[in-house]
């Protein structure tokens, strides 16, 4: 049944998402130096900042505890900045620094050689035609939980 091909590729997806040779591989070849463990949480900063910490911890499936002790690292970096949230002062939120935003600019610019290297013999109609759909995937599947 397609649904259950689907879902199996979704868990391969996955799965690769979760290895750590693939977050390692784009570190070094944006000749970046950080803890795998802090770069899913970078990454998920720079795309929904400001996000609250317990948001942040929802996104990248950690408990709140851990999160905040890896963003505090973050901090200590520079690589990000805590503070209050302007709409609820219970909720701590973190923020690129501009320090971040560079190194994050490094790894997008790693991702795009090593994306278009494994994407090389796809046409640009194709990888148009994929992100449509994931995202209209993603959409739907969001709507569900």
């Amino acid at each position: 049944m397609i649904l259950d091909d689907l879902h199996a590729v979704l868990l391969d997806l996955a799965g690769m998402l979760n290895r750590p040779q693939p977050d390692l591989a784009l570190l070094q070849a944006a000749g970046v130096k950080l803890d795998r463990a802090l770069f899913p949480l970078l990454s998920r900063v720079a795309l929904n900042e400001p996000v609250g910490v317990g948001e942040l911890g929802e996104l990248v499936g950690r408990d709140y505890s851990t999160v905040s002790r890896q963003v505090a690292k973050l901090e200590s970096l520079g690589l990000v900045e805590r503070r209050k949230s302007a709409v609820d002062s219970r909720v701590n939120e973190a923020r690129l620094t501009e320090a971040g935003r560079a190194l994050v600019e490094r790894l997008a610019v790693a991702r795009r050689t090593l994306a278009g290297e494994a994407l090389a013999d796809w046409s640009q109609e194709d990888l148009e035609t994929l992100v449509r759909l994931l995202r209209r995937l993603a959409g739907s599947a969001n709507s569900v939980t």
